[in-house]
């Protein structure tokens, strides 16, 4: 795995060959597959096209697994990986949506009732604080909204990242959201369990052979891993942060932005 901060690259030069020997696409959600907080046809369009080529498509987010529910159940997708990596959506063959967890329910129990102290603290100590409207369908995590009905200055959202951490969480920023759970699950290690369990592939055997198309500070652990790593356009408003930048680059934002990464792919296994 690289530890150079690599350039970003137009999308245009994804390598032929190796979009024609992908196994499966990972994407984020909010910012990536969304516009304006709803999926646009095109990207909607875009996940079906890319399934129906015989990929494997799985979306990683950061929101819970309540928000996530539906659209596990409507999206072509193969799993919906909620809550930065710790539990999963997938529709069984009967059409019944399945939930699978990371953590045991006695462990899941007492990290809810310490997150909600937490959360209540940084309401409490951070000015203009406030969680995240998607909060009750969390189960596993915790999250302070920034961007998406409330604005935080940098500071604040520094500020509560600190008490976060400083409580024994992990806690990452998406494009709308500060993040806190506890445990070593994160987005990557949703990646490798999500094909360990589904495929009963080990993903880090195949790097090369697997896409992530992210936008925000939280994907950086996927742009460092992946070969193929895409930004969204929006990404570049994150690029002072982000250590690990995406190698690629879409020409346009969000959904649409999306849509042009899955018509690079079937361009190029069309051509194959």
């Amino acid at each position: 795995m690289s530890t150079a901060r690599p350039s970003l690259q137009a999308l245009s030069a994804l390598p032929q060959a190796a979009l024609r020997s992908l196994r499966g696409v990972f994407t984020d959600i909010d910012d990536t597959l969304t516009t304006d907080g709803a999926i646009t046809a095109d990207a909607l369009n875009a996940l079906g096209a890319l399934r129906a080529s015989g990929l494997a498509v799985i979306a990683i987010t950061g929101r819970p697994v309540g928000w996530s529910e539906p659209f596990a159940s409507l999206w072509p997708v193969d799993a919906i990986v909620a809550e930065n990596g710790a539990v999963a959506l997938l529709t069984g063959p009967e059409g019944q949506l399945n939930k699978l967890y990371q953590a045991d329910e006695s462990t899941r129990a007492q990290q809810y009732h310490d997150l909600q102290r937490v959360l209540a603290k940084v309401e409490a100590e951070v000015p203009g604080a406030r969680r995240a409207t998607d909060s009750a369908g969390r189960e596993t995590d915790i999250a302070i909204d920034h961007s998406e009905f409330t604005h935080l200055p940098p500071e604040a959202i520094a500020h509560a990242v600190q008490i976060m951490r400083a409580e024994g969480l992990n806690a990452t920023v998406s494009s709308i959201h500060i993040n806190g759970w506890y445990g070593a699950h994160n987005k990557l290690e949703g990646a490798r369990w999500i094909v360990r369990g589904l495929f009963d592939r080990d993903l880090d055997r195949e790097p090369g052979h697997w896409l992530y198309v992210g936008d925000s500070t939280n994907d950086q652990l996927m742009f460092e891993h992946f070969e193929l790593s895409v930004g969204v356009a929006n990404v570049q408003r994150f690029v002072p942060q982000l250590q690990h930048l995406p190698r690629y680059i879409t020409p346009s934002e969000r959904g649409a932005g999306f849509a042009e990464v899955a018509q690079a792919i079937l361009s190029a296994r069309a051509l194959g």
